[in-house]
């Protein structure tokens, strides 16, 4: 790849980490402000919050960690700011993939039609369980990034002992340790959220499919602001559907390490990570009433400004 497309694939992963910090920042803004004012949030919100909180977090460490990975490969990968990056970013990537999750299921809860028992008992108790659940999730997450710590921790006393299984090179062992440790690591500890979600968000998706249709059926049509609006929903969910997944996939493939800060494809790739977490705030913000409110208030400060 020619320096002029890399240098503007890099100056593409700035942008969008740029957009998604403004946008992840307004979202626990506005919701950190609700929350001083009124003394409680609606349980969604209080997801929202630590979501925003956890993104906005990660993508600032990930910006300092590409940018020391691409400028001291060398260094990183022999000296303790593996250790040091690595502890935050697994950290903040477990904790912000639960939040996503538990943000589908409670909007399925919230939103979905179905009448199972089990169904019902959840809707009534799930609520009340927030605080647990963001809880529990911090936990995992911490016992996560345990894991990854003692993988980097040994790829660095790796480096200081410089012995290695029969007559492996320190980037043979390292590449090992990322095959067989790594990889299986990063694809176990995001299935669980990542299943979570997927169930939640069919549900929903499901849920919402029979009621357009029954809407349809019974004479509402597509121009009605009541199918609008399901069918914005609809679009929203598959969106973050898309978005969600890929940063799944990416990740766990990111974990093997195929591609390197020499490949042509570093830049691409990591902008593809961090598409989920910069995309969506703004198709959150959209969606929810508060913050839409929130952002029409700030353009008209803005404005405002401008013509004074």
């Amino acid at each position: 790849m020619q320096p002029a497309v890399s240098a503007f694939f890099m100056l593409l992963f700035v942008l969008l980490c740029v957009l998604g910090i403004l946008a992840n920042g307004f979202i626990v803004l506005v919701l950190s402000r609700e929350r001083m004012r009124r003394g409680r949030l609606l349980p969604s919100d209080v997801i929202l919050l630590s979501l925003g909180a956890s993104r906005f977090c990660l993508q600032c460490v990930g910006m300092m960690n590409n940018f020391y990975y691409y400028l001291h490969l060398e260094e990183y990968s022999t000296g303790p700011a593996r250790q040091f990056f690595g502890l935050h970013w697994d950290f903040l990537n477990s904790a912000t993939f639960w939040f996503g999750s538990w943000l589908s299921v409670l909007f399925c809860m919230k939103i979905a039609s179905f009448t199972h028992p089990t169904f019902l008992w959840l809707r009534w108790r799930l609520p009340g369980s927030v605080p647990w659940l963001l809880g529990a999730s911090l936990l995992i997450s911490f016992l996560v990034t345990l894991l990854f710590f003692w993988g980097n921790h040994a790829v660095y006393q790796g480096f200081l002992i410089r012995k290695y299984p029969g007559n492996m090179t320190f980037q043979q062992w390292s590449r090992r340790l990322e095959i067989h440790y790594f990889l299986p690591l990063k694809f176990i500890t995001l299935s669980v959220p990542c299943s979570v979600f997927l169930v939640s968000i069919a549900l929903l998706i499901n849920s919402l499919r029979r009621h357009r249709g029954r809407m349809r059926r019974s004479g509402h049509g597509l121009q009605d602001p009541s199918s609008q609006a399901h069918t914005r929903a609809l679009k929203s969910l598959v969106s973050f559907l898309i978005l969600y997944a890929l940063s799944f996939a990416s990740l766990v493939i990111d974990a093997a390490g195929f591609f390197c800060s020499q490949s042509d494809w570093y830049w691409p790739w990591q902008i593809l990570i961090y598409l989920c977490t910069s995309v969506h705030p703004y198709i959150l913000i959209l969606s929810n009433l508060r913050l839409r409110g929130g952002c029409r208030q700030l353009l008209l400060l803005v404005r405002g400004s401008q013509l004074a």
